[in-house]
C-alpha cells in the first residue's frame, strides 16, 4: 500500500503537532509531504528536520536568510502562493487545513477543487466560505471530512444511515471554565483562567472561544454545511465530562452516540485513514470507571455567542464572516488585556447590530471584504471600550 502524502497547513500549532505525532506513528502509511506555518521558522525548520518534507511554507515574507535553517532538499516558500503550492503538490493526498485565521482560505479551496481531501480543522473555513468549499469539492469530487472532535463524532455516527432519517444533531460542549459562574464573576475572569479548559488542551484563541461558547456556535455554522441540516435541526448540549463527543437522532427515536477519550488524535487519524481505522495505542476509554454522564441545556442569557451564532447561521450570506471577524478581534483585545472577558460577546453583538450593508455572500471577495470589514468596526469599538479588563 503506497503512502499518503499529507501537507499539515498549521504545522506548528496543538493540531498540527497532533497529526505529526498521528503521521510518526505510521511511517508506512502517511508521509508529511509538506509543513506549513505562521511566523515560527524556528519551530518549523526543526519539524522539517524530523519529518523531511518536499515543501516547507511560512507566512511571513521572502527572508532569503532563514533558507539556511531548514534542511537540504526541502524547498521553503512563503505566503499565501507558498501555501497553495504547497496544498495542491502533486504529492499530496490529504490537506490537513489546521492554519489559524483566513490565510488558508485560497490554498484550501484550490486543493479542494483539485480533488485532494481536506481534513478540516479550522472551523472558520466553514463558517466564511461554507458555499465556496462545499462547491470547490463537489467539483474536484473531493472530499470534506472533519476533524473537529464533535463533527468527526456526527460523521461517525451518521455513517451507514440514510442522511434523510437524521433528524437533528446534538453537538456537545464542556462548558468551558465558567460553567457554573455568575455574570459577574466572569465579567472580572482573568486570562490565565479562560485559557483553563477543563478537559482539552487547545491554543489560546479556541480556548478563549470555548469559554464563551462562541467555539460552539461556530460549530453548529459549520454543521449546517457538513451535514446539510439547518440551524433548527442542530442542538447544543453541555456534557462536563467530555465523553460523549456528540449525538445523532433519528425520525425513529434512536440516538447514536460516539464515546471516547478526549484526545485530537483519534479523529485527526480517522479523516486521515477513512474508512480505515488506525491502531492507535493511546488510553482507553475505562466505562467502568466513570462515575456519572450528565447533560445540561446551555444557559443563553451568561452565555449570548451562542444566540449570535445561531441568528447568523440562520440570516446566512456572510453574516458567519462578520460574527467570525469580530469575534476574532476581540478575542485579540481580550488576550491582550485591552477589553473584559465578558466584552468580548458585547463587541459581537455591536457590530452585528450596527452592520448597515446587506450580508452579501455571492462571491469569495465578497466574504473576505466583511471579515475585514467587520473587523475594523470591532476595532473600533475595542478603542472607545472603557471597561478594560481587572488586573
Amino acid at each position: 500500500m503506497s503512502r499518503l502524502g499529507i501537507a499539515v497547513l498549521g504545522a506548528t500549532g496543538s493540531v498540527g503537532r497532533n497529526a505529526l505525532d498521528v503521521i510518526s506513528r505510521f511511517p508506512r502509511r502517511f508521509r508529511a509531504t509538506a509543513l506549513c506555518a505562521g511566523t515560527n521558522a524556528r519551530s518549523l525548520a526543526a519539524l522539517a528536520r524530523v519529518f523531511r518534507p518536499d515543501i516547507v511554507c511560512l507566512s511571513d515574507g521572502n527572508r532569503a536568510d532563514l533558507r539556511k535553517e531548514f534542511p537540504g532538499g526541502t524547498r521553503l516558500l512563503f505566503g499565501e502562493e507558498g501555501m497553495l503550492e504547497a496544498a495542491c503538490s502533486g504529492n499530496v493526498d490529504v490537506v490537513l487545513a489546521a492554519a489559524s485565521g483566513v490565510s488558508s482560505i485560497r490554498p484550501v479551496l484550490a486543493a479542494a477543487g483539485e480533488g485532494k481531501r481536506i481534513a478540516l480543522a479550522n472551523k472558520e473555513l466553514l463558517v466564511m466560505a461554507g458555499k465556496f468549499l462545499t462547491a470547490a469539492a463537489r467539483k474536484g469530487k473531493g472530499e470534506i471530512l472533519p476533524v473537529d472532535s464533535e463533527h468527526s463524532a456526527v460523521f461517525q455516527a451518521i455513517a451507514g444511515h440514510r442522511r434523510e432519517d437524521v433528524r437533528r444533531i446534538l453537538l456537545t460542549a464542556s462548558g468551558g471554565p465558567f460553567r457554573t459562574d455568575t455574570i459577574a464573576r466572569m465579567r472580572a475572569a482573568t486570562v490565565a483562567q479562560a485559557l483553563g479548559h477543563p478537559t482539552w488542551r487547545m491554543g489560546a484563541k479556541i480556548s478563549v472561544d470555548s469559554a464563551t461558547l462562541m467555539n460552539k456556535g461556530l460549530e453548529v455554522i459549520e454543521a449546517t454545511w457538513l451535514f446539510g441540516l439547518p440551524p433548527s435541526r442542530i442542538e447544543v448540549v453541555i456534557h462536563p465530562q467530555s465523553v460523549v463527543h456528540s449525538m445523532v437522532e433519528f425520525r425513529d427515536g434512536s440516538v447514536m452516540a460516539q464515546m471516547g477519550i478526549p484526545d485530537m488524535r483519534i479523529p485527526i487519524g480517522y479523516a486521515f485513514s477513512y474508512p480505515r481505522r488506525l491502531p492507535l495505542e493511546l488510553p482507553r476509554l475505562r466505562p467502568h470507571r466513570i462515575k456519572g454522564l450528565t447533560f445540561e441545556r446551555p444557559d443563553r442569557k451568561r452565555f449570548p455567542a451562542l444566540r449570535l451564532a445561531y441568528a447568523a447561521a440562520e440570516t446566512g450570506g456572510s453574516a458567519p464572516a462578520v460574527l467570525n471577524g469580530a469575534n476574532e478581534e476581540a478575542v485579540r483585545a481580550f488576550l491582550s488585556g485591552r477589553i473584559a472577558f465578558t466584552d468580548i460577546v458585547r463587541i459581537v453583538d455591536r457590530v452585528l447590530s450596527a452592520w448597515a450593508a446587506p450580508f452579501n455572500a455571492r462571491t469569495l471577495p465578497d466574504v473576505l471584504a466583511a471579515d475585514a470589514l467587520s473587523r475594523r468596526e470591532a476595532q473600533i469599538g475595542i478603542s472607545r471600550n472603557r471597561r478594560p479588563r481587572p488586573s
